[in-house]
This record gives structure tokens, sequence and C-alpha cells, in this order.
């Protein structure tokens, strides 16, 4: 039998080696995928007249912070609910129980269900402005559409407001 010069390489290319050369190929193709896709979005979010435009760098940085701030809030918002759960469970029928600590009970439950919102409300906002992002929406503002301003969404990436519209929800 005569074997062609493929077959012989095919067959002398260990198949690790050939997996790990796959996987380099495929993930090469996905960061270059995933940088046109950033530069194209750089190129499409709006910022105020007197700023510069997104560059990549400014887009990986937010984006960052945004899945940080994802993962982060989703650690406290399961710590808090397991608090609340436990708090909850360990509160029996308050059988013996003074005013006090029927007191001092509630305003734990109260104070743990409030760490919970928070952190619920901060997961959903980070989650929203990842998702603008994504989209290309990510800037503009949800109430008067104008743009929010680069140095607002730096210094507060979940913004969705831009300050005029944000001062005007604060004094409600």
């Amino acid at each position: 039998m005569k074997t062609t010069p493929a077959a012989t390489k095919s067959a002398s290319t260990p198949p690790a080696k050939t997996a790990t050369k796959t996987a380099t190929k495929t993930a090469s193709r996905t960061t270059a995928t995933s940088r046109a896709r950033t530069t194209k979005l750089a190129e499409t979010l709006r910022v105020k007249d007197d700023e510069s435009p997104w560059s990549v760098e400014e887009i990986k940085e937010v984006r960052g912070i945004l899945l940080d701030e994802i993962e982060t809030h989703r650690v406290e918002l399961k710590l808090a609910e397991d608090e609340l759960d436990d708090l909850l469970r360990a509160s029996g029928d308050g059988a013996g129980d003074d005013q006090a600590d029927a007191g001092a009970k509630t305003a734990e439950r109260a104070h743990e269900i409030s760490v919970a919102a928070n952190a619920r409300a901060s997961l959903l906002q980070a989650e929203h402005a990842l998702e603008q992002l994504d989209a290309g929406t990510y800037g503009i503002c949800e109430n008067c559409g104008n743009p929010i301003g680069k140095l607002r969404l730096q210094a507060r990436p979940r913004a969705t407001l831009c300050m005029t519209c944000q001062e005007k929800q604060d004094r409600h």
C-alpha cells in the first residue's frame, strides 16, 4: 500500500498537537473578530462635541469594569440572599424573645433585604450597560437621547442618564 504525503503527515502528527493548533487558530479568529467588532463599536459610539471618540482600549477598559461589577454584584446578591434565608430560618416563632430581641431581628432582616435589593439593582444596571455597549447604544441618555459624556461613563460606567437629566431626576 502506497501512502500519500498528506496521510504520512497526519499519521505522524500527534492528536494533542493537532488539537492545540486547531484551538489556537480558533482563538486567533475569535480575537480578531472581537477586535474588529470593538473597533467598529469605537467608531459608532456617540460622544459629546468637546470629547474625543472612544478608543478600542477605553471600550475594553469599560467592558472589563462592567464585567467585574457584574461578578461582584452577583456574589454580593448571593451572600445577602443566603444571609436573609438564614435569618428567616433562625427566626422561629419568636417565643421567649423580649421586645428588644424582636426589634433587633426585624432590623437585621430589613437590613439584609435592603442589601439584597441594592445588589440586585446594581447588578441589573451593570448588565443593562453591558447590553447597551454590545448593541452600540452605550453612552446615550435614556431620557433625552443626548450623549451622556465619556468622562461621566468612565467614572460611572453604569450611568444611563446625562448629568442634566440625572440632576432633574435627583431633585424629584
